[in-house]
This record gives C-alpha cells, structure tokens and sequence, in this order.
C-alpha cells in the first residue's frame, strides 16, 4: 500500500490547490508521513537524511563560532517555568504536563516547549568568573508545543526537532553583536544551501520572544502567498539571568549579572523548501541539501545489460569519490519510465541515462529534474559536467525563487491600498507606528500579521498606514503559518 501511494503521482495543482498539493508531495516523496497521535508526525528517512544535511552543514558553523553541542533534560520543573514571569505567561498556553510528579518533590514537570529554563539553571552553577564568559552551547533536540489540532506536515505539529543555541556573556554590546551574527548565518544557511532568499530584520514588540528585550528574525515567502519564519535570534537582556542567578566577578572584582542570547531553527526548513522550489511532477531539492544528487537509470536489454550495469557503477563510484553523492537504480522488476517518474516525484536533482547505445558513442545523457533540460556527454567528463550542471540548477533555483520574493513585495500608503494587497497575497511594505494596539486592529481586520521591520532604515518619518499616528519605520505585514 505504502509503494502504491507513493506512485500514484501529484493528482492536484500547485496553482489550484496549494495545501493537497504540498501534503502529497511530502507524503508520496516519502519525508515524513502522519502519526497515530495526534498532531505529531513520523519524519521518514529521505526527509530525515535532509535534516542531517541541515545538521552536518550547520555543525561546522557552530564549531568555526565555538558554540559546543550539549544536550539537556527533556521534563522541566513547573517552578522553574515561574522565575521568569513574562516567558511563564507566554507560554503557559503550549504546555503539556506529565501526571507523575517528580520524585523529590509535589510540583508537576512539563515536557520542554523551549529550554532556557532547564539550561539556565545549570548556567548559574558553571558560571562564577568573567574567566567563564562568554559560555556558548547549542542543543539539537525536540520540542512540545501543545497548540496545534491540525496537522500540517513540518509547518505545524506539536512535536518537531529544532536546534537551539544559548550564549551568556559579559556584556550587551557583546551578547546583541552575537545574536546578529547568528542572525547572519541563518540567513546563509537558507539562501546559500536551502537556496531560499529571505528578509532579515527585528520584530515588532508585540510578536517579540517572551521574556526577550529584542527578536531578530529572517522571514521568506511562499508560493501560496504567505509569510513563513525561517528562524529567529533573541537578546534577552539580563531577565533570566536575575531570575536565575546567573553571576559572575568582573575583572575589578564586582558581582555582575550575564547579558544572555538565544537563537533557532526548525524541520520548518524542510517544508520551506518543499514549498519553495517543487512543481506538479513533485519534489525539487536543492542539491546542497538533497539526500541524494545524482541517480543513474541504466537502459536495460538482456544482450547488453551486464556491460550497462557495469559501466554504470564505475560512473556512480567515480561520482561518488568526487564528492558527489550518487546511486544506480538497478531494479528490473518496474519499467524505466516508472524509474524517471520515481525520481522525478522524489527530487532527485539530476538524473544520468546510459544505455547500449550511450556505450558505444562513449556518451550519457544528464536530465535536469529542475528544467527536464536534458543534455549528451561525455563519459570522461561525466563529474566535470554533473559538478557544473548541479551548481547550475542550485543558482537557478535561487535566482527564481528571489525573483518570486521580489515580485510580491507591494509598498503601499493608504488602508485600503494595504487590504487590497493583503487580499491579493502579497508581502506588504508600510509605514507603521509598532504599537500593539494598531497591530491588533490589523489582525483583526485582515488575519495579516508583522512580519519584521528590515534592518539600515534610512528613510525618512511618515504616517501609519492604519491609525495615522507618526510612524519612524517601515514594516513587513503578510498572512502567515
């Protein structure tokens, strides 16, 4: 039943019916698939290994950074949720507790929904000296948010894995320079590997972290006309850092409380990508990120197909010690147009053909699953020409995706010019005066909610675009996930 669905092929339009369409892709190109309890969802190996890319790719830019990996408790004390007020309310909604209280003691536990708690209390015993700081750690793990019915594969479960990193350091100046560098390796991570373009700038107060002084953001735009954030930096201030007593001796001898940030991304990445870049025929991944780059599809007839096989895996382990991640489809029980459809459907970025005839003119023929371009050469060149042809297709898809961004943003003055755009899907750009209240009406009103304000604003005082009250800065707005 499982291969039955999985090559029934995309029965509806990216144009016409946006949300089936992209839960088919995901289920049928096997990345993840629903669970038996609600809200939550199985991530299947091909969506996993793209999740690995993400962590691989990401772990070397922690390193370079000096960010170690740890790993911390899964159930956090209720009272540990209490020290810091403003975080308590903010997520009190989203908790899910466990009925067996802790052993030492009568309060409840409650399964992370974030971990600055649990990481915060170990913070305020390894940190006494300024010698300490800055103390930089990042934890891959998973998450409970207990606020979601519906399901909405990678976008929207109540359970998903996410990294999270949280630094403490001597000073703001220092701790708010950091969180922007995260900022900024976010934003190349998306752009550079996901090959999504994105807007970074700071959220407006009211869709501010809870219990941060500051939330910094990169916000990309997807094909159906909505907002999606792509991952988020914090300056939390010294918040946690009273509420859990995390001191230190500066260098003159004189107790001082930490300046703390924290930064993360999800397995949302994945359906961004899915989103982003896929067409009616099924998946299309970015070959930086893809679990696989290359399949090669030997033409098979009986009186050739031990030399096709043959020169086949001399090509997929020629590819293979060049970098590339390839494999050769050697099945013979399914036709090679079911094979091409397959592929297709799973986004295997490049396929290789090779037959009979291929042997003899010492040629393949390279498929581009972005474009179906299909192109003829040669055998010793066969790395030169995939390394070249996938670079291709990973700007490409770049290219078309930030024209798309670029042709959705619509800057507008008036109330009605900003629901008219809203209406018709766009990302807006207006003028705004950032209290909450006004951002309030604009929900109401619209569904649409601030996305970020762009950072190096240099123009000049206008108007809100909703209550007319002086407005310093412009503001995205768009509907969201």
């Amino acid at each position: 039943m499982e291969e039955k669905r999985s090559l029934l092929g995309i029965t509806e339009k990216k144009e016409d019916n946006f949300s089936e369409w992209y839960n088919q892709i995901v289920l049928k190109a096997e990345l993840a698939d629903y669970a038996p309890v609600r809200g939550c969802m199985v991530i299947r190996p091909n969506g996993y290994a793209i999740w690995q890319n993400i962590q691989n790719y990401f772990n070397k830019v922690l390193e370079e950074r000096g960010v170690k990996n740890a790993y911390f408790p899964l159930l956090i004390p209720e009272s540990f949720f209490k020290r810091e007020a403003q975080h308590a309310a903010g997520f009190a909604p989203e908790l899910a507790w466990i009925e067996r209280k802790s052993e030492d003691s009568e309060e409840r536990l409650a399964i992370r929904p974030t971990s600055e708690t649990i990481m915060y209390d170990s913070y305020s015993k390894w940190i006494r000296s300024h010698r300490d700081l800055p103390l930089r750690i990042n934890q891959w793990c998973n998450i409970l948010r207990w606020e979601v019915s519906q399901t909405k594969l990678f976008l929207r479960t109540r359970e998903f894995l996410w990294q999270e990193g949280h630094c403490a350091y001597s000073t703001e100046e220092e701790c708010v320079k950091e969180a922007l560098t995260f900022l900024e390796e976010y934003r190349k991570l998306c752009e550079d590997i996901l090959a999504i373009p994105v807007i970074k700038g700071e959220k407006t107060a009211k869709e501010r972290f809870s219990g941060a002084k500051q939330t910094f953001t990169i916000e990309a735009f997807m094909p159906d006309g909505k907002a999606l954030q792509m991952g988020t930096s914090h300056n939390l201030g010294q918040n946690f850092a009273k509420s859990f007593g995390i001191e230190f001796l500066d260098d003159k001898g004189n107790r001082q409380f930490a300046w703390q940030n924290s930064w993360g991304f999800s397995t949302r990445l994945i359906g961004a990508l899915v989103m982003t870049h896929s067409d009616n025929k099924g998946l299309i991944m970015p070959p930086k990120v893809a679990y696989a780059q290359i399949v090669i599809v030997p033409i098979l007839f009986e009186d050739s197909k031990h030399k096709v096989l043959k020169e086949s895996k001399k090509i997929c382990e020629k590819l293979n010690k060049n970098g590339l991640i390839c494999f050769v489809d050697e099945r013979e029980n399914v036709s090679v147009g079911w094979k091409f459809n397959e592929w297709e459907l799973k986004g295997i970025p490049l396929r290789i053909e090779i037959g009979p005839k291929d042997l003899t003119s010492k040629k393949v023929i390279l498929v581009r699953r972005d474009t179906f371009d299909k192109k003829a050469v040669e055998i010793r060149s066969v790395v030169k020409e995939c390394k070249k042809t996938l670079d291709k297709i990973q700007e490409e898809l770049f290219a078309r995706a930030k024209r798309f961004l670029d042709s959705s943003i619509v800057e507008v003055r008036t109330w009605v010019e900003f629901k008219n755009a809203i209406e018709n899907k766009k990302l807006v750009f207006a003028y705004f005066c950032e209290s909450k209240e006004c951002e309030e009406e604009i929900k109401r009103e619209t569904t649409a909610t601030s996305r970020c304000i762009p950072f190096d604003q240099k123009n000049k005082e206008g108007v809100c675009v909703k209550c007319g009250s002086v407005a310093k800065r412009k503001v995205y707005f768009a509907k969201s996930y």
